[in-house]
C-alpha cells in the first residue's frame, strides 16, 4: 500500500518527519510509528562506526520496502574517507548507484568530488557534520549541487528563517535527540585521546566524563567542583513544530541510530502526532509528551531554537546518561549493590551502572532482582532493592534502566523485511566496468603523479599563525615564509593601527578566516575584507569552504584551506582546488600513514597543494555555548589528569589542552613525504620569552625540544 501523507493535511503535515533507524527492528519501528523518511548508515563509512553495519541486502531490502510505501529511506555515507579507502568509496558509491536510494547523506569533499564527478545520479544532502551555521554556507552547498544541507544544531529559529530567505534549497534540522557540546565538524577532542575520530564516528564522548576545575595559582585540583561540564541534556523541539515551519524547514530529523527500537518507535509516533494535529492542539501534545517518556532518553532541553546561550542545555550535576535514574548504590551488600529505585525495573531490562568517580560506564542485563531476602521478578518504584552485577560497583555510583524487557522483545519478532531474496542481486552489484572505470582514472591520477620528476625536498615552507598583530614586532625564533592572522574585531582594529608598520609584511601576510561566522556577523566579515583588500593583501585562509562566497571570481585573490575542512585524501583537495582553492591544510587528526598517501596520489599537481599544522593548542572543543559554570582561563582535569583550559574566541568556546601538540622534531621527515608546507600555530598562547626561546630551540636542534608533548596521531593510527 502506498501511504500519501500530504493528502487533505494540515500545513504542518507538508514537513518531513524524518527517523533514525541501526537495526531492522528500528527501521520497522519508525515506518509503523508514521515516519516520512528512515536514515540508515553505510557499511563503514558512516559516522556511526560503533554501530553493527547493515548489510547490503539489508539495505536493499529497506529501500524495497519503503519506497514502495510511499516512504524515503536515505543512506549516511557521513565519514571522513582517509586516502587508502577510496577505493571502498567508489565501490560503495556504485552499489549505491545501483540501489537508488532516495539521498546520500555525506560529509567528505572528496566523497562530493567522486559522486558528482562519477555517479552525477546519486541526490546528495550535506551532512550536519559539513557545519552549515550560515547563510554562507547553506548558498555555497546549493551551488555545489547539494539538494538538501542538515543545519547545524546551533542556530536559533530567527536565524533559520533568515538562512531560508536567502536560499531556496532544503533545510533540515535536528529537532530530537543527543546533543554534541562542540559544533559537529570541529570536535577533535576524542581523536586527541587515541586517534578515534569522531568525524569518522568513532566517539569516546570526552563531553559526557566528569571534569573537576583546578584551584587558583595552586596547581591542585578542587575536588568539590567536579561535575560533568559539558555533557549536553537530549534536544526535544516537540513544541516548536509550528515555528520551524514557519521558519521555512523542510526535514524534521530524529537523532538515534545507536538507540533502540523503543526509543525509535516511541520518538517518531510523538512527533507524527504533533505533525496530524492542529496547531496549539493541547491534547494532542499530552499524548505526544506520553510517548516521549517511554523513549527513556536524558533531561530535555530546546536547545538553541530560543535562545543563543540556553541556560538549560547543560545539567553539569548530572551525568548525562542514557534511560531512567534509578538511582544511587547506597552500599554493597553481599557482593550486591543496594539502592532505592525511583521507577520499577525487572528481570530482563537493561541497566547501566555509572562509577561517579571516573566516568566509566557498563551495562548489564538483569538476571537477579532481590526485595529484602527474597528474590523476584520486578519490583516496584520506592522498593530497596539488591541485584548482581557482571562488573563490580562501589557506593555512590549511579544505577540507570535503558531498556526495557518489552522493548528488547521487539528486537527479536519476527521481521517485516526480509533481506534474503535481495542477496543475489547484490551479488551482481556494483557494476564492476563503472567501477573499474572510476578506479582507473584515480590511479592514472596517482601514477602521472609518480612519473612526474620530483624534485629533491627542499627546505619545508615553515608559517606562523597568529591571532594578534603585535606578534609581528616580536623578534621572532624564525623567519617565517608566510604569516597567518586570524581575522576579528580586534586584529580588524589593529590593522588600521598598525597600517604603516604592516607594509612590509603586506605579501607574506594571509588573513585568516575563523571557521565560525555567524549570521550576525557576516555583514563585518564582508566589510573587513574590502577594507583589507583595498589595502593591498590579497591573500586569504578560509575556515569554511563556505566563505569561497567572499571572494565571487576575483583573479588577484589567493586561497587557502585552514585545517578545520577535514582533508584526509587527495579527492578532497581536488574539491578544494575547483572551488579555488590552491592550498589547503590536511586534517590535524591525520597519521602519518594517510598523510604519506595523500602526498603520493596528489604529486603537488593535481588538486590544492598540502600542507600541515606541526605545532599548536588546537581547539578540542568549539562551542557557542558560554555556561553560567564555565570558568574561562581556569584549568579543568580530566578522570586521568589531563589539563585543559576553556578560553573564548570569534563567539565561541574552545577547550585547548594546556600543552600544544607538536611535530617539530618531525619537520625533515614531513618534509620528504612531499608536503608544501608546515604550519606553527602561537593562537590562544602568549608569545612570552619562555616560548620564543623553546620555539628557537626546537627549530635549531629538534632533538632537544622539550618533553611531554603530544604529536597527536601523526605516529599512530587515525581510526
Amino acid at each position: 500500500m502506498v501511504i500519501d501523507r500530504n493528502m487533505n493535511a494540515p500545513v504542518l503535515k507538508k514537513m518531513e518527519l524524518l527517523a533514525p533507524a541501526g537495526t531492522l527492528a528500528a527501521f520497522e519501528a519508525a515506518v509503523e510509528a508514521g515516519a516520512d523518511a528512515v536514515y540508515v548508515g553505510a557499511p563503514t563509512l558512516n559516522a556511526r562506526a560503533l554501530s553493527r553495519d547493515f548489510t547490503w541486502a539489508e539495505i536493499a531490502a529497506m529501500i524495497d520496502y519503503a519506497q514502495g510505501r510511499g516512504i524515503k529511506l536515505y543512506v549516511a555515507m557521513n565519514s571522513l574517507v582517509k586516502e587508502e579507502e577510496l577505493p571502498l568509496t567508489v565501490e560503495t558509491l556504485a552499489r549505491l548507484a545501483a540501489l537508488r536510494p532516495d539521498a546520500l547523506i555525506i560529509q567528505d569533499l572528496g566523497v562530493y568530488h567522486l559522486a558528482k564527478t562519477y555517479f552525477p545520479e546519486l541526490r546528495l544532502h550535506a551532512s550536519t557534520l559539513l557545519l552549515a551555521h550560515n547563510s554562507l554556507a547553506i548558498r555555497k552547498f546549493a551551488d555545489m549541487g547539494f539538494a538538501r544541507v542538515v543545519l547545524a544544531r546551533e542556530l536559533t529559529l530567527r536565524e533559520i528563517a533568515a538562512i531560508h530567505k536567502k536560499s531556496d534549497v532544503e533545510l533540515e534540522v535536528f529537532v530530537h535527540g543527543a546533543l554534541c557540546f562542540s559544533y559537529s565538524g570541529l570536535c577533535l577532542f576524542s581523536s586527541s585521546l587515541g586517534g578515534k575520530s569522531g568525524l569518522r564516528g568513532y566517539c569516546v564522548q570526552p563531553c559526557r566524563r566528569r571534569y573537576t576545575w583546578q584551584e587558583k595559582g595552586r596547581g591542585k585540583e578542587d575536588k568539590k567542583s567536579g561535575g560533568y561540564f559539558f555533557s549536553m541534556n537530549d534536544l526535544c523541539a516537540i513544541d516548536l513544530i509550528p515555528d520551524l515551519a514557519r521558519a521555512g524547514v523542510t526535514s524534521l530529523k530524529i537523532e538515534g541510530r545507536l538507540r533502540n527500537t523503543q526509543y525509535v518507535g516511541s520518538v517518531v509516533r510523538a512527533y507524527r502526532t504533533m505533525l496530524d494535529a492542529e496547531p496549539g492542539d493541547r491534547e494532542a501534545l499530552a499524548k505526544a509528551r506520553e510517548f516521549l517518556d517511554q523513549s527513556m532518553g536524558r533531561r530535555s532541553t530546546a536547545g538553541y531554537f530560543k535562545h543563543t546561550n540556553p541556560a538549560d542545555a547543560l545539567t553539569p550535576h548530572h551525568s548525562g546518561n542514557i534511560g531512567i535514574f534509578l538511582g544511587k548504590i547506597e552500599r554493597i551488600k553481599e557482593g550486591r549493590p543496594r539502592f532505592r529505585i525511583k521507577s520499577g525495573i525487572q528481570v530482563g531490562d537493561r541497566l547501566r551502572i555509572h562509577h561517579e568517580k571516573t566516568g566509566e560506564r557498563f551495562s548489564f542485563t538483569l538476571k537477579t532482582l532481590y526485595v529484602g531476602t527474597r528474590q523476584v521478578s520486578s519490583a516496584s518504584a520506592g522498593a530497596m532493592v539488591m541485584i548482581d552485577t557482571p562488573h563490580d560497583a562501589q557506593s555512590g555510583d549511579a544505577a540507570y534502566l535503558v531498556d526495557t524487557k518489552e522493548g528488547r522483545a521487539l528486537e527479536r519478532r519476527e521481521r517485516l523485511v526480509d533481506p534474503l531474496p535481495f542477496r543475489k542481486t547484490i551479488a551482481r552489484l556494483p557494476d564492476r566496468d563503472r567501477v573499474a572505470t572510476v578506479l582507473k582514472a584515480l590511479q592514472e591520477s596517482k601514477s602521472a603523479s609518480s612519473r612526474r620528476p620530483r624534485q629533491k625536498p627542499g627546505p619545508l615552507g615553515l608559517w606562523l599563525k597568529l591571532d594578534d598583530l603585535h606578534g609581528l614586532q616580536q623578534r621572532l625564533p624564525f623567519q617565517p615564509d608566510r604569516v597567518l592572522v586570524t581575522l576579528s574585531r580586534e586584529t580588524f582594529t589593529q590593522s588600521r593601527q598598525l597600517a604603516r608598520k604592516l607594509n612590509a609584511w603586506t605579501r607574506r601576510l594571509i588573513w585568516a578566516l575563523p571557521p565560525i561566522i555567524l549570521e550576525e556577523d557576516v555583514d563585518f566579515y564582508r566589510q573587513a575584507l574590502v577594507a583589507l583588500t583595498d589595502l593591498g593583501f590579497a591573500a586569504w585562509q578560509l575556515g569554511h569552504l563556505g566563505q569561497t562566497l567572499f571572494f565571487p571570481g576575483d583573479a588577484k585573490i589567493s586561497l587557502f584551506g585552514d585545517h578545520t575542512l577535514n582533508v584526509l585524501n587527495s579527492a578532497a583537495l581536488v574539491t578544494l582546488q575547483e572551488n579555488s582553492i590552491g592550498h589547503a591544510q590536511i586534517a590535524v587528526e591525520t597519521d602519518r600513514t594517510t598523510l604519506a598517501a595523500i602526498c603520493r596520489r596528489q604529486g603537488g599537481k593535481t588538486g590544492a597543494a598540502p600542507g600541515l599544522t606541526v605545532f599548536g593548542r588546537m581547539p578540542l572543543f568549539t562551542s557557542r555555548l558560554a555556561a553560567e559554570h564555565f570558568r574561562y582561563q581556569q584549568p579543568f582535569v580530566s578522570p586521568k589528569g589531563e589539563r585543559y583550559e576553556l578560553v573564548r574566541r570569534w563567539g565561541a568556546t574552545l577547550a585547548l589542552p594546556e600543552m600544544p601538540f607538536s611535530l617539530l622534531n618531525e619537520l625533515a621527515d614531513i618534509a620528504s613525504l612531499g608536503l608544501n608546507y608546515a604550519v606553527i600555530d602561537l593562537t590562544c598562547m602568549k608569545l612570552d620569552r619562555d616560548l620564543l626561546k623553546d620555539l628557537d630551540r626546537a627549530l635549531n636542534n629538534p632533538s632537544k625540544e622539550k618533553t611531554g608533548r603530544r604529536t597527536f596521531n601523526y605516529h599512530g593510527r587515525l581510526q
